[in-house]
């Protein structure tokens, strides 16, 4: 199986880390552009588009027997294609491609069409990874809960009630969790955070996933955490 990739630089070290080239007899192409050209993609390729929730109309890129996974933290997969105006698309799944979210041993995916499940599980086998089926909703569920408890531990930070090192430090020791909240939140980038609360607050209006004044201006700012 060949697999074209279209990401950044960040995510496709952390893809070739995921799925290192060879693996499972599979072949890779990547590309760091966001448009492709015939000769680019080929009709049997599976794609990794890192980059196709920024750009809907894109998924005319891809025929209707195509098979692509798209980043679908932020933009749930039927507002993608409600987005693009297509009536028909191609074999639709979601993927958490998220920085340090992505490399793990499940790959965490959503459907467009249930009726696409056991192709799912075919291609997954074919690429030699455990997947986690989760709802089509912004947010997945590893970001969203990531994100909530990041947002939680700025409020905190916000009020003085404890400092970053504390809150890291209990975060780590009481839950076992690698990271401490704001050391997840600096991996994972302080942009990619804001934006997926920003989605999920869209799409619930649920309190808790407002973003915190501290962490909106760490965003605006273009600054990390000082751990």
């Amino acid at each position: 199986m060949h697999i074209l990739v279209l990401s950044g630089d960040e995510m496709a070290a952390e893809f070739r880390q995921k799925f290192p080239e060879g693996a499972n007899s599979n072949t890779y192409t990547f590309l760091h552009s966001r448009h492709l050209t015939d000769d680019q993609l080929k009709p049997d390729d599976v794609v990794f588009d890192f980059l196709l929730h920024e750009e809907p109309e894109r998924l005319s890129d891809y025929a209707p027997h195509q098979v692509v996974f798209c980043q679908a933290v932020t933009k749930q997969l039927a507002a993608l294609v409600h987005k693009s105006g297509l009536e028909n698309t191609c074999t639709l799944f979601g993927f958490n491609g998220l920085p340090t979210l992505f490399n793990r041993p499940v790959l965490e995916v959503s459907v467009y069409k249930q009726s696409d499940a056991e192709k799912l599980h075919q291609v997954c086998e074919q690429l030699g990874s455990e997947y986690q089926l989760v709802a089509d909703r912004a947010g997945m569920a590893t970001p969203r809960i990531l994100c909530m408890i990041i947002n939680e531990a700025c409020y905190t930070l916000q009020e003085g009630t404890a400092s970053i090192q504390d809150i890291d430090l209990g975060m780590k020791l009481g839950t076992n969790y690698p990271y401490g909240p704001f050391e997840w939140a600096n991996a994972i980038g302080i942009a990619n955070v804001y934006h997926v609360l920003e989605a999920m607050y869209e799409d619930t209006k649920e309190e808790r996933y407002k973003i915190c004044p501290l962490l909106k201006t760490k965003y605006l700012k273009g600054e990390t955490f000082e751990l």
